[in-house]
């Protein structure tokens, strides 16, 4: 699929830039429920993004000093048991995020990708470019996530001109 990890990074930066628009939004409108995004307002769908960036960034730190992720391993056995226990964990992540301050949220929201694409320059591209396990869930969790929520993305962005 890729040949080296620049392509991947660059169409991941690619990919994510629409929604760092949320981050012009005012705190208000971040907090505005949007029934055109599942009921989640701007402030949810940058947590549910950015945790799940998060994860990777975690198993992208591992990779970098090994060959071995248990970060990587829970993912798995989450993922191969995603519909019996993928909306009880978004809900327990949605929940543990809403803790955040706004600018802490908003702090991780526009550092977790740069700091993910910036390990992944270091881990050997062996590790999770060339291995499929690894490169599946890599893009699940960002390229092919992003695209699963753009629709939502419009929709908070639409009502915060409202």
């Amino acid at each position: 699929m890729y040949s080296d990890g620049l392509s991947f990074l660059e169409e991941e930066r690619d990919a994510w830039r629409p929604f760092e628009e949320l981050l012009q939004l005012t705190d208000e409108q971040l907090e505005q429920e949007v029934e055109g995004a599942h009921g989640w307002t701007g402030r949810d769908l940058m947590a549910h993004l950015t945790v799940w960036q998060d994860g990777w960034l975690t198993i992208a730190r591992e990779l970098a000093v090994g060959p071995q992720s248990p970060a990587f391993d829970w993912l798995k056995a989450v993922s191969d048991d995603w519909d019996a226990q993928g909306d009880a964990l978004n809900a327990r992540f949605q929940a543990e995020w809403a803790s955040l301050s706004t600018t802490e949220l908003r702090g991780r929201f526009a550092s977790i990708p740069g700091e993910l694409r910036g390990y992944l320059t270091v881990v050997p591209e062996a590790r999770w470019l060339k291995d499929s396990g690894h490169l599946r869930s890599l893009l699940a969790n960002t390229t092919e996530h992003y695209g699963d929520h753009i629709a939502d993305l419009k929709a908070v962005l639409a009502a915060a001109e409202r």
